[in-house]
């Protein structure tokens, strides 16, 4: 069995990688960083370091690694021939990897088994967004119904906290022990492909908001909470009294929507916060709050781990989420000059109307029950 996966970073190595090699997958991974390519390229493995309880050590064996910007061809014809493509790229590099995903599809035999498909991203339906770019691409209907039938594309929930990497680490990865891949069973029609580490299910909608809403949620408030109240590392940010209250109180409104938008047990919901908060004391992951911080104008997108939540909770439970807004706050004064996104945020602040900010930032307009506290949350920041 093969698997190409795009994306050799620290998640495409550490996580979707180490599990496809241990369901017994030959590994292919695709990147345009050549210095990547070629340490992995002249590696015969690599570890992960599994930190936390029962830590341990893997070794990643069997693999190769193609340079995509230079080796289209090569990767085309890997794909050709592969049972399973994963992607950890970001959400905004799919439009990227899908050319060469529809040429790879093209590429296969009639009688190919249908390849799966796969995008490992902290997005809600990714996968979707990967199968639109390829489609779009495709010159015709008739060309988008023959590659249609070559694949399988099924949507994914992630979770693995990987931190930033000692500066000596080369090519082998720290990773927390915990972990979760949810698949969305039903595009297999039965015949889902053979990765015990991943979890296949029939609802995936679910599984994919109580993450991103949870984890993604908390970890960010974490962050933004933390940063202002001095701290530079995670584990050291959740340990300040005023942080793990902002942290505890904004989740439990993004369970309140959770339960009451998808009938999820509300006493299962403040158990798997718990094992969240305790994974973000995890002293073993030396997590920079500026890493999990970066990039605030994507995270306050209308469907990220913010402003997501929060529409959630006016429609499903009503009334404002004040830890949210209070959250969002926090992240409007992320004030980080190496960060491109909060540099351009910032400026943003400082020139633009908290109105046109709300509705072009945060997706959210005018009449909405939330655009007021929002609006409100924006003028707070302004310099």
């Amino acid at each position: 069995m093969k698997a190409v996966h795009f994306g050799a970073g620290n998640i495409g190595r550490g996580f979707v990688g180490l599990l496809l090699h241990e369901a017994g997958y030959e590994v292919v991974f695709a990147d345009v960083n050549a210095e990547l390519i070629e340490a992995l390229d002249a590696a015969e493995s690599y570890d992960v370091h599994l930190v936390g309880d029962d830590a341990e050590t893997k070794t990643v064996t069997g693999f190769r690694a193609i340079n995509s910007a230079t080796a289209e061809d090569a990767l085309v014809a890997e794909i050709a021939t592969a049972d399973v493509v994963t992607t950890a790229v970001g959400p905004r590099i799919l439009r990227f990897v899908a050319p060469v995903i529809a040429r790879g599809l093209a590429a296969r035999a009639a009688d190919a088994p249908r390849l799966a498909v796969m995008a490992c991203e902290n997005a809600i339906g990714a996968t979707d967004l990967l199968a639109a770019e390829l489609m779009d691409g495709l010159p015709d209907d008739d060309t988008r119904e023959e590659l249609a039938a070559r694949a399988v594309f099924a949507n994914t929930a992630v979770d693995r906290i990987v931190p930033a990497q000692a500066p000596d680490a080369g090519i082998d990865v720290t990773v927390e022990t915990f972990y979760e891949w949810v698949v969305d069973r039903s595009p297999f029609n039965g015949n889902v492909p053979p990765i015990p580490g991943a979890h296949f299910v029939d609802s995936l909608g679910p599984y994919i908001e109580r993450k991103l809403f949870t984890v993604n949620t908390g970890h960010a408030t974490v962050a933004y909470t933390g940063f202002l109240a001095g701290a530079t590392i995670i584990s050291e940010a959740i340990g300040i009294p005023s942080v793990l209250e902002a942290t505890e109180a904004a989740l439990a409104e993004t369970s309140a929507a959770l339960s009451a938008k998808h009938g999820l047990d509300p006493e299962e919901l403040a158990a798997y916060r718990a094992k969240i908060l305790n994974r973000f004391r995890n002293p073993y992951l030396v997590d920079e709050v500026i890493r999990v911080g970066r990039e605030p104008l994507r995270k306050l997108g209308r469907n990220d781990r913010f402003v997501g939540p929060a529409a959630d909770y006016v429609q499903y439970v009503g009334g404002i989420p004040e830890a949210l807004i209070a959250a969002i706050g926090a992240a409007l004064r992320f004030d980080v000059p190496e960060d491109t996104q909060s540099v351009e945020f910032q400026q943003l602040l400082r020139r633009a109307d908290p109105e046109d900010i709300v509705d072009e930032v945060m997706g959210v307009t005018r009449g909405e029950a939330l655009f007021e506290p929002l609006v409100a949350v924006v003028r707070a920041a302004e310099y």
